[in-house]
């Protein structure tokens, strides 16, 4: 039977991301978890039906964690509606994914653990393709300045950006992965018209 305790689920599946950051998806069971949430040995049992459960959840989770706070988006939406704006939009982005660096490099451990696995590649396709659909959506509806094509292409660009910020960060300065990311919208943005860009 799986358990109700929505506060303790939630802690189960941080403490799941940590377990995943920390040692990859092998080292992800659920006595690992237990022992992440500081919690009796067995709990994790009894709120999965199994580990591909909460595979899953936990890739869910590290998109829940990553969606910016009600206070940053009604920010961006009185922000500006030029290139210079969507430069710093893609800045902050790269920090806030950047700032939750296990929940970003469990992700990575999710999609190479997707390869072996069908459904948690079948449930991360979905969520990732919405995550891009609800992106793009939200550009479109932003007014500034590019097309779905550019969105996509700077999830691709940041993307790696961002791996290689957790995974080897003295590859890149900050003042440098700035550089980088100003660059990607100025390469990959085109104005729509005469004031902007």
């Amino acid at each position: 039977m799986v358990r109700r305790n929505d506060q303790r689920r939630a802690a189960l599946v941080d403490a799941a991301i940590e377990v995943l950051a920390a040692q990859g998806a092998r080292g992800l069971t659920f006595r690992a978890v237990d022992t992440e949430a500081a919690v009796p040995a067995g709990t994790a049992s009894n709120y999965f039906a199994n580990r591909d459960d909460l595979l899953t959840q936990a890739g869910a989770r590290v998109y829940e964690r990553l969606r910016p706070d009600e206070a940053t988006i009604a920010r961006q939406r009185t922000a500006g509606r030029d290139r210079d704006t969507y430069v710093q939009l893609m800045r902050e982005l790269v920090d806030r994914v950047s700032s939750f660096r296990t929940g970003y490099l469990a992700l990575l451990e999710l999609r190479l653990e997707a390869t072996r696995r069908p459904g948690l590649r079948a449930v991360l396709t979905e969520r990732i393709r919405e995550d891009i659909d609800a992106n793009v959506a939200y550009h479109e509806a932003s007014g500034l300045p590019g097309d779905a094509m550019a969105v996509k292409l700077l999830i691709l660009a940041l993307n790696w950006l961002i791996v290689e910020q957790l995974t080897l960060p003295d590859v890149f300065t900050e003042e440098e992965r700035d550089q980088l990311v100003t660059a990607a919208v100025e390469r990959i943005v085109v104005a729509d018209g005469p004031d902007r860009g």
